[in-house]
């Protein structure tokens, strides 16, 4: 049997919380930030739960060790 293997980039943008839910950025850094808002940026900066159950499934076979 080879090894599990971590897909690292989904590991950088995905974390998990003491419950088990998985969270996300609400968007990531994007190159027109700077015509917004300070307060639309703050908003853009906080983590959003993932509540399809098929993208969960997907995180857990991309992400094994994160859970």
């Amino acid at each position: 049997m080879p090894k599990m293997k971590t897909h690292k980039s989904t590991a950088k943008r995905f974390t998990v919380t003491g419950t088990g839910k998985y969270m996300r950025l609400k968007a990531r850094r994007s190159h027109l930030r700077r015509n917004r808002s300070k307060r639309a940026l703050r908003a853009l900066d906080r983590k959003v739960a993932i509540e399809n159950p098929g993208d969960i499934a997907r995180l857990k076979r991309l992400v094994p060790f994160l859970h």
